[in-house]
């Protein structure tokens, strides 16, 4: 059984791509001032929790995020809590996808988190490759771990732990979470940062 009694989770912070209005998912796009200052807020949301490991995204905005948070870390990279891959709509707003898309925005629109990007990840793929990163953190050897990823990664987890099912402009750039073990099988959320 998983020694762990808590997982904090934090979204990255915003990038130079503008990750609050397009969508970056496989794009490696770079942390920007204003997401090292939520990284930072995000860290004093957090205050004195000590981390026996460090989880992040191999994608910059989230280990760059990961290494402001908790500077006296080394940081484990975990390939599952990659962001999904868009496909076409990589780096569009959700106006210029509307634009140029607008049948496939329509439906989108009508089935949310149901709908695969056209060219990109089936949404079954990403979610299954986050549970396996999941379990993957579940067997380490800890008991307090911080895990900084994307959108999409935070409320897989956060979701898949709880139970509870987060609005869906959650969680926001630089927003921090807890999810803690109150029994073998029951997790509760918490919201930690404004």
């Amino acid at each position: 059984m998983s020694r762990i009694e808590r997982i904090v989770l934090v979204r990255h912070g915003e990038t130079v791509g503008q990750s609050s209005i397009r969508y970056y998912g496989a794009t490696d796009v770079a942390l920007s001032g204003l997401g090292a200052d939520q990284a930072a807020a995000a860290a004093r949301a957090i205050g004195e929790i000590d981390f026996d490991c460090v989880v992040a995204s191999p994608l910059q905005r989230a280990w760059r995020s990961a290494s402001i948070i908790a500077p006296d870390h080394s940081i484990r990279l975990e390939a599952g809590f990659r962001e999904i891959d868009f496909g076409d709509w990589e780096g569009l707003t959700r106006e210029e996808i509307e634009a140029r898309d607008p049948d496939a925005h329509a439906e989108w629109q009508r089935l949310g988190i149901e709908f695969d990007f056209p060219g990109g990840e089936r949404r079954n793929d990403f979610r299954g490759r986050v549970v396996e990163g999941l379990e993957r953190v579940l067997a380490l050897q800890a008991r307090s771990v911080l895990l900084v990823a994307h959108k999409g990664i935070v409320r897989t987890v956060a979701e898949r732990l709880s139970g509870e099912v987060l609005a869906s402009e959650q969680p926001e750039l630089g927003a921090v979470y807890e999810v803690a073990r109150l029994s073998p099988e029951e997790w509760k959320l918490e919201r930690l940062s404004d």
